[in-house]
Order: C-alpha cells, then sequence, then structure tokens
C-alpha cells in the first residue's frame, strides 16, 4: 500500500510538486532482487530515463541495481548517485562523440550500439584512447509489442536498432574492428507492456537469432532482453507493483538458454511510487461540465498530453461528495487536460490534487515551456 502523502509537508512548498513514496520504492525494489535470486547471472539495470531525481537514483544504486542510459548525462547522473562503471550500460541511437568518449574513459560495461555506423565511430574513438570498448548489438527481433505506437521500438524499420536478418555480417564487423569487443545482443521491443505473451515472443526470436549465430559460428557471451514491463494506472491503491513474478517467471519458462542475461527496467520501478500534486487556483463553471484549473500541467506530466495516457485523481483535502470535472492545467495548448469527466471529491480553490502513478516519465520529462519553472520534488 502507498504511503499517504505528506499533505503538511506539501503546504510548506511550492506546487506543483512531486512525492516519492520511497517506503513503496524499497518494498519494489526488494520484490524484484527476490524474483532474481534464484538466477546469480541475471542483471537488473534500472533505466534512468524514467525518473533521474538524484535521491531516487541514490536508493536504487544502494540497493544493488546497475544503470541503463541512454545519454551522456544519464552516465554522469548515475555516477554521481554511487553507481559503478561496471554496472551501467548505454544505448541511444545518436551518441555523440563527445559522450562516447565519457563511456570509454570512465570505463562503463557496455555500448548498447544501434548500427554499423555507430559501431564504426565507437572503434575509431576506442582507439585513439588506447581502449577497446565492449559493445553490444542492439537487434530489432520485428515484434510488435501490445502497447501505444509512440512507445513500440521493436518493428523491422524502426529508427532503433539492427535488422535481426543482417545481424551475422554486422556481428562479423564487429569482431573485424580492434576496438571493438564483440560481447552480447540486447533487445528492446517497447514500454507499458502488459500481456507477458509479448516477452514469450521475444525469447522465441531470440532463440532463432542465437540459434541461427552459433550456427554460423559467431559467439554470443550474454542477451539483454531491455525492459518494458507496465504498471496499472487505473487501480493505484489496489495494485502498488507491477507483476514482477509474472514477467521474469516469463523469461525463465521461455528463455532457452544458458547465458547471463540482462535487464532493463525503469517505470515498474518507480512509476507506483510517485505521485505529482497540485493545487486548485480555479473552479469553473461550462455550459455542461466543470473543470479544475489547476496549477499543473503538461510542463510538468506530458504523458496525458503526449499518449493519451491516463492517471487516477484524487482531492487530498476534501470530504465533500463527489462531483464530475475535468480537471486541466495552465498551459497554452489544449491538450493541456490532465482528465474528463472524472469524478472526484468536490474541489475547491485551494484543494491538493495528488496526480497518481507519475514516478516514471514524469519529473524526467518536465519542461519550461511558457517560462514555468521545473517542479520540486519530496522523497517521504
Amino acid at each position: 500500500m502507498m504511503a499517504p502523502v505528506p499533505i503538511d509537508r506539501v503546504r510548506e512548498v511550492r506546487t506543483p510538486v512531486y512525492c516519492y513514496d520511497t517506503s513503496l520504492l524499497k518494498e519494489t525494489l526488494e520484490t524484484v532482487r527476490f524474483h532474481i535470486s534464484d538466477r546469480p547471472s541475471w542483471k537488473v539495470h534500472y533505466a534512468v530515463k524514467a525518473n533521474f531525481n538524484p535521491g531516487i537514483l541514490k536508493l536504487i544504486a544502494s540497493a544493488g541495481l546497475g544503470a541503463d542510459c541512454v545519454s551522456g548525462g544519464e552516465v554522469r547522473a548515475a555516477l554521481d548517485a554511487g553507481f559503478a562503471p561496471s554496472d551501467i550500460v548505454y544505448a541511444g541511437v545518436g551518441k555523440s562523440d563527445e559522450e562516447i568518449l565519457l563511456g570509454l574513459d570512465e570505463g562503463i560495461s557496455r555500448f548498447n550500439v544501434e548500427s554499423v555506423a555507430e559501431l564504426k565511430v565507437i572503434d575509431t574513438l576506442a582507439r585513439s584512447r588506447g581502449k577497446v570498448a565492449p559493445v553490444s548489438l542492439r537487434v530489432n527481433p520485428d515484434i510488435g509489442a501490445h502497447t501505444h505506437a509512440n512507445i513500440t521500438t521493436g518493428l523491422a524499420e524502426n529508427k532503433f536498432g539492427i535488422y535481426h536478418g543482417i545481424l551475422p555480417d554486422v556481428v562479423r564487423i564487429a569482431l573485424s574492428l580492434k576496438g571493438i569487443e564483440f560481447k552480447g545482443l540486447h533487445f528492446h521491443i517497447g514500454s507499458q507492456i502488459l500481456d507477458m505473451a509479448d516477452f514469450s515472443t521475444l525469447c522465441n526470436r531470440i532463440a532463432d537469432i542465437l540459434g541461427r549465430l552459433d550456427t554460423e559460428g559467431l559467439p554470443v557471451s550474454d542477451i539483454n532482453v531491455g525492459g518494458g514491463l507496465g504498471i496499472d494506472y487505473y487501480n493505484p491503491d489496489d495494485i502498488t507493483m507491477a507483476s514482477f513474478g509474472a514477467y521474469f517467471s516469463t523469461f525463465k519458462r521461455h528463455l532457452r538458454s544458458d547465458l547471463p542475461v540482462h535487464f532493463e527496467l525503469g517505470r515498474s520501478i518507480v512509476g507506483p511510487c510517485g505521485s505529482l500534486v497540485c493545487k486548485v487556483l480555479y473552479v469553473k463553471e461550462g455550459l455542461t461540465r466543470k473543470f479544475a484549473v489547476v496549477d499543473a500541467g503538461m510542463t510538468e506530466l506530458i504523458r496525458p498530453a503526449l499518449y493519451g495516457a491516463y492517471h487516477h485523481i484524487d482531492n487530498l483535502t476534501s470530504m465533500m461528495p463527489e462531483e464530475k470535472y475535468d480537471v486541466v492545467g495552465p498551459i497554452c495548448e489544449s491538450s493541456d487536460v490532465f482528465g474528463k469527466a472524472r469524478m472526484l471529491r468536490c474541489c475547491r480553490r485551494g484543494d491538493y490534487l495528488a496526480i497518481r502513478s507519475a514516478g516514471a516519465y514524469g519529473e524526467s520529462m518536465a519542461s519550461s515551456y511558457n517560462c514555468r519553472p521545473l517542479p520540486g520534488s519530496i522523497l517521504y
């Protein structure tokens, strides 16, 4: 159960503010570790892009997870939070020379490479430093995950990764480069996936690819299956944790390989523990509906505007009967809406609302559009 938002602390700070339940986060991390405790060669890396709040990162690093980064800034944030370089993997389709050199100089454990062009640049930069870069090749397995089109990443023609049909030729290129140490394969088919059959399909495709490479005498040291496990946004009080048991057991049953396995989980670890708390500025009476106008907007939480994403909303400070509201923000965009026709306890100016399950892709995607200040945070 998520601990109640500390409303007394919220009243002392500027809203909107992100509030993170660290007890739930710690329980989640312990659950993740439990489900892989029987697989000593399995390693979970936290996807830093989901939430790089320094306090959150330090808690995750202290729990022994690795870090999955997609920018030089995230690599630096992971190092500052206490993640060991040997536990950091670095993916992303557009790594700059400066970012690659950062990873090389810091001695991170792996570059997840997404194209032949990138592979050759890393080779050149590594040799210029007198180093050899450990590399996994990100493979597009041509799997369409059952999720939003904007967060599906494993199709054949996609900006991410290398089409599996040309993989043997790319492996041969990697093995020929003096500044590259080819280690393994990296996969990621999408985000907010709730159907475990998608992960079963991925396991079957991985087995086919490994078999093909083995037939051609091309060695693979380990596998990174990515992340993508979703959470329940509709019932945050009843379902406070992702289905880690079903997720990991799917790979235990269907991944037919004895190789070490790496996972990259983000949303499922931090999503449920966070709420965006905002204040009601006005209750506007429309022709047929009421609007609760709040001081948070798409600048603090863009997911509803970007994906049409649902977040449960609670009125933290009202004990009045429920009424129906459109909860909207102050940004000068028609899409700045958190929810339509939501049943909330009667809203009045000054009430505090909690937009739930906002621990992932909330604070990390915040912007200063309309010259708005970035939100602060409370860890409790």
